[in-house]
């Protein structure tokens, strides 16, 4: 990598003569104009000299992941240097900022820009993504509501990413989020009103105190995200029913309607049931369509997780995974996931979005807008008041992806996790723990034993050549290899298995 800090030390320098002299003759009497334009002038130099270096070194960074460790741990002089800074007592030149962060933070990243990533869920990201970010700053507007940009941006975003899915759409069906988590809790908070105004009282006005404990329905597979809104919401653990699965990891739906009798029987208040379409752990999608009927028999509020998988249904073949989608009364997605918009964008899409209104909506006097229509500001379908532009990365990279790169990217990465499998089928030191529907391969290292197989991620992690991360299914310690880089290849799966097999012989 080429040493960029004389350069911007010398920039450093002109900047800060540049502001210097402007200081100087700001202190003439007198000259109020000339003096602000040169100050503007000094401060717009600057900007553009230290955009063009940021730029640069963003792209450097980008183009030469794939010649560096996936990941590597954080010296402790570097992680010193990182937490332990003081707050400086005089502002620094932004080209001093931008060698600091050259030099002590893009040498350390999660790893999840390289091809060789397959932890968690985590994407690289995309580049128009990446391009525009400075512009949603240089704006920085509060995407809250209002005749501006960004509040009419989020309305197509929203609605192209409902197209692509093939959910219902209607006009404010649904809002930008920082991500899955969030849109969770707003989706369950619409369900949890809808409920309440059917049954006759208004959960808002009266809080939860006093009335049936109202009952959720996931499984053990289900999003942690799910129990988190639940017991953020009021609801309780406790009310949070775990419904078991079949031996492709899927919600059980017989099972389901027996809770349900159970718990009505018992004076509980089912009101929601909360689907996968994609888990984080295998990649399973539930029975949507089965899902769909047994909520409309009892009047429960269908929410589907589509966080990670939801973009799955793009994939050849894959529609009939998917079927029952359509029917969700809600369905949180995350952009930041497979499209690779930046971090952090998620997406709550609502059926009828005077549920999530009905939920949240409060506008003080000093918010009454009388020209924004019928559908009122984002901020009444949601708890967020000042919400950020995250509208514009989201358009720019899908606009740069287009349906067809949308779709060959998801193809591209669900076909990975079938080659993956394919190759475990084939050895004879591994197996397949779970079928592949999404973009996730779930599998053991069969001569390890449950602890092995725990410990071997850490392992690989540290080799530096791969990124693997573990998880338990059917009681058992697995391996997951989660593909979402566009430039992943096969090879890299040859890789992975070679790095998994070498790491086993050190533990």
């Amino acid at each position: 990598m080429p040493d960029r800090a004389p350069h911007l030390a010398a920039d450093a320098s002109a900047h800060q003569e540049h502001l210097a002299d402007a200081t100087a003759r700001d202190e003439r009497p007198g000259d109020t104009s000339a003096q602000s334009m040169r100050a503007a002038d000094a401060v717009d130099g600057g900007l553009r000299r230290a955009g063009a270096a940021a730029a640069a070194i963003a792209a450097e960074h980008l183009a030469s992941l794939g010649e560096r460790p996936v990941w590597q741990p954080v010296p402790d002089a570097e992680r010193a240097w990182l937490s332990g800074q003081k707050l400086p007592e005089r502002g620094r030149a932004l080209d001093e900022l931008l060698e600091d962060a050259r030099t002590h933070v893009l040498p350390y990243p999660m790893g999840n820009g390289h091809p060789r990533f397959f932890g968690w869920v985590n994407s690289p990201p995309n580049p128009a993504g990446v391009l525009v970010e400075p512009l949603a700053a240089a704006l920085n507007p509060s995407c809250a509501g209002g005749d501006h940009a960004g509040p009419h941006l989020e309305r197509a975003v929203v609605r192209w990413l409902a197209e692509l899915v093939g959910f219902p759409h209607p006009p404010g069906g649904g809002l930008l989020t920082s991500g899955a988590s969030m849109a969770t809790v707003i989706c369950l908070a619409s369900a949890r009103q809808r409920a309440a105004l059917a049954d006759g009282w208004d959960v808002r006005e009266e809080g939860l105190s006093g009335r049936p404990p109202m009952v959720m329905y996931v499984t053990e597979e289900g999003h942690s995200c799910l129990h988190k809104a639940a017991q953020l919401l009021g609801l309780g653990s406790r009310q949070v029913r775990t419904v078991p699965v079949d031996g492709a990891y899927r919600m059980d739906v017989g099972a389901l309607r027996t809770m349900i009798k159970e718990d009505v029987g018992r004076g509980l208040r089912p009101f929601c049931v909360a689907g996968s379409a994609g888990t984080v752990n295998s990649g399973a999608v539930d029975p949507l369509d089965e899902i769909a009927d047994v909520a409309a028999e009892h009047g429960l509020w269908f929410h589907v997780d589509g966080a990670y998988g939801g973009l799955g249904v793009l994939a050849d073949g894959a529609a009939p995974h998917y079927a029952g989608l359509d029917r969700a009364d809600s369905l949180a997605l995350d952009p930041h996931k497979w499209l690779g918009v930046p971090v952090g964008c998620g997406c709550a899409l609502l059926r009828d979005p005077r549920a999530a209104r009905a939920a949240f909506s409060l506008v003080p006097s000093y918010l009454i807008d009388d020209n924004a229509g019928d559908l009122g500001w984002f901020s009444e379908y949601g708890p967020e008041q000042t919400r950020p532009f995250r509208a514009l990365k989201t358009w720019a990279t899908l606009s740069h992806l287009g349906r067809s790169g949308v779709t060959r990217l998801v193809n591209h990465t669900a076909g990975l996790a079938r080659t993956l499998a394919a190759m475990v089928e084939e050895a004879d030191d591994f197996e397949l723990v779970a079928p592949v529907t999404t973009s996730i391969t779930a599998f053991r290292y069969r001569p390890g034993s449950d602890a092995v197989n725990r410990a071997i991620p850490g392992a690989v992690q540290a080799r530096g050549n791969a990124f693997i991360t573990g998880t338990r299914l059917g009681g058992r310690h697995a391996l997951r290899a989660c593909f979402l880089h566009p430039d992943t290849t096969e090879r890299d799966l040859a890789i992975l298995l070679d790095e998994i097999r070498l790491a086993a012989k050190t533990l």
